[in-house]
């Protein structure tokens, strides 16, 4: 599985650009670490402190983003989709992912409207700033 190139992709001073994927999206759950962290190891029922985007896998187009928002997000990763979720568990505080999230683990068939589609393909570049 070959995920989006993302530019900017080191510099966590930076927000990610992510561009679209090569077609067909993949089935199953994709990470790459960018950036592998030094700190404290994420597990499925913490709360972490990220900054990230989300952009849709076709067009690369961003549907969320902490960074424009201008300050981190936290979020039980029992609360999450189930992509995000397990994309973020075994990350290590510091570091930065970039997650392919199949439709069946993001939002499905119904998708999450306006922003992104029905059946959409998920990508998001997490930074992992603290484990609360």
């Amino acid at each position: 599985a070959n995920p989006p190139t993302v530019s900017a992709a080191t510099d966590l001073k930076t927000a990610p650009v992510v561009g679209p994927g090569k077609l067909p999206p993949p089935t199953s759950l994709v990470t790459k670490d960018l950036v592998v962290g030094t700190g404290a190891t994420a597990t499925a029922s913490d709360t972490v402190q990220v900054q990230y985007v989300g952009a849709n896998y076709t067009d690369g187009k961003n549907f969320d983003s902490s960074w424009s928002r201008g300050q981190p997000a936290s979020f039980p990763l029992n609360q999450v989709v189930p992509g995000f979720s397990q994309g973020i568990v075994g990350m290590k505080v510091g570091g930065r992912r970039e997650i392919v999230i199949p439709s069946a683990l993001g939002y499905g068939a119904m998708g999450s409207p306006p922003a992104v589609a029905p059946n959409e393909t998920l990508v998001f570049v997490v930074d992992l700033l603290a484990i609360q």
